[in-house]
């Protein structure tokens, strides 16, 4: 009877918590978590590739001190939060995350950029390689961030409708961080190099005034 009684039970609670959208939220919830984890791993993909390029650079431009102290400084700051799943669930952490990962992509831009004014770094093999894989990189992380960005907006959905919300507040699953619009808007372009523009002519120095006439 008593295991009866149970297996009748663990049935209602199966009913209930169904019912409720516990099992919707469950599977929302991991959804996010490996839409995450995707983006994580394309971010390190690029992060990997900043230490080979900035050597490269250095090669050629040794004299560009400031943007390749940029690049490095962006990349140890990237390094030095830790990006574990549980950074979904900090709106502070992950803000901090996103605000670092937008600074190296600010700062890779501008270190590609650099490069248009050496003919000889522009030509090398190498770094037109690591061009490449950083460019796909971008591509790749900006398909996987949208994929994030598709997953928490079905989650906080689930999380703020009712009757969900109740379950959501008994199980303690709030709402998820996102990339903000204006954080999308500056982080979402991958680097772009046009190698076959030259560098822009310094615009001439204005002609000197004549002098007034002698009355």
């Amino acid at each position: 009877m008593r295991k009866l009684l149970a297996l009748l039970a663990a049935v209602l609670a199966t009913v209930v918590l169904s019912g409720c959208g516990y099992n919707t939220l469950q599977q929302q919830d991991e959804q996010v978590k490996s839409s995450w984890s995707e983006v994580l791993n394309q971010y390190q993909r690029r992060s990997d590739l900043v230490p080979n390029l900035v050597n490269t650079v250095k090669g050629y431009a040794a004299q560009e001190e400031r943007v390749l102290t940029e690049v490095t400084n962006a990349r140890a700051s990237v390094g030095s939060i830790k990006a574990t799943p549980e950074l979904v669930n900090d709106p502070e952490a992950f803000a901090k995350f996103t605000a670092a990962q937008a600074q190296l992509t600010q700062s890779l831009s501008r270190l590609l950029v650099v490069a248009e004014n050496y003919p000889q770094l522009k030509s090398d093999q190498n770094f037109r390689d690591l061009q490449s894989q950083l460019e796909g990189t971008e591509n790749r992380i900006t398909v996987a961030r949208n994929r994030y960005i598709k997953s928490v907006q079905e989650y906080n959905v689930t999380v703020r409708s009712f009757p969900t919300n109740l379950t959501a507040m008994l199980f303690k699953m709030g709402v998820k961080p996102n990339f903000s619009v204006e954080n999308e808007k500056a982080i979402s372009v991958p680097p772009t190099v046009d190698f076959s523009k030259p560098a822009p002519a310094p615009a001439p120095a204005p002609a000197p005034s004549a002098p007034p006439a002698s009355k």
